[in-house]
């Protein structure tokens, strides 16, 4: 049995921050200039056009550093010459981030400049589901990308794997369109200071077509906090559904083997 994150707003509607409250501008930041779409562009996915790599990078929460309360990420979105993208905000309940964690279901509200919902990444909370592979009376995990809000454009969803995470990337249709493999061993700490890469393959997993990155932050803030930071790159003239869908992928593979401190100190599952 699956139930689903707090009901979201419409399309285009301010994302809630708090009690209701908008999500507040990031001060300070450079946004990259928004393009000309094509006719089959998805409004507000202009950007992902000409750009070939994401950079996302969680803030640092203070009050959960030092109360140990789990609170809703937030996410900053930008390009390879760091000119801000999106901003990205977690809604879900706060009785699944305390006694549920990761595992959590949640809505990730991807917003642009002018605070316009452009795409929405929603994952159902699942009672029974495992990170390193699931099997008989198990589910797999999963996230929709929604560009516009209530159109989905893809799924990403976990795949059977004895050893190495592995996930499938599927389009609105649930027709494969690419594999995503992960390291057999996701070990990121003091001693073990590398990016932590996530391949995306083609279907027959003969060649490599980008890949999702958890990037090594820091000792301080990999040590105490689980704020992390991604890197998603893919082909430039990669369809912009499939790179929101790889940028959904990134949210996913966060809360299923980084969320946790503990996670971040080399004792990646």
């Amino acid at each position: 049995m699956s139930v689903g994150p707090m009901t979201s707003p419409a399309y285009g509607q301010a994302p809630p921050y708090g009690q209701g409250q908008p999500v507040p501008p990031v001060t300070g930041a450079q946004w990259m200039p928004a393009p000309q779409g094509g006719n089959n562009c998805p409004p507000g996915l202009e950007y992902l056009t000409q750009i070939d790599q994401l950079l996302v990078h969680q803030q640092v929460e203070l009050f959960e550093v030092f109360t140990d309360w789990e609170t809703a990420n937030r996410y900053e979105i930008k390009n390879s010459l760091g000119q801000q993208v999106y901003f990205a905000h977690e809604e879900s309940d706060t009785c699944q981030r305390q006694c549920c964690g990761p595992a959590r279901g949640f809505s990730m509200h991807v917003t642009d400049n002018s605070n316009r919902e452009v795409m929405r990444i929603t994952r159902e909370f699942k009672c029974c589901a495992g990170t390193c592979g699931w099997f008989a009376g198990c589910q797999p995990m999963e996230v929709a990308i929604e560009a516009p809000v209530g159109v989905v454009v893809g799924y990403v969803r976990q795949a059977v794997s004895s050893w190495a995470p592995k996930f499938t990337i599927l389009d609105a249709n649930r027709c494969e369109l690419l594999k995503i493999e992960g390291p057999c061993c996701i070990c990121q700490g003091i001693c073990c200071t590398g990016d932590q890469d996530f391949e995306v393959k083609n279907l027959e997993e003969t060649s490599t077509v980008g890949k999702v990155s958890k990037q090594w932050s820091g000792l301080m803030k990999e040590m105490f906090t689980t704020a992390d930071n991604f890197g998603v790159t893919f082909p430039m003239d990669l369809d912009v559904k499939v790179k929101a869908t790889m940028l959904g992928a990134v949210f996913l593979i966060d809360f299923m083997y980084f969320e946790h401190k503990d996670d971040n100190n080399n004792n990646g599952v």
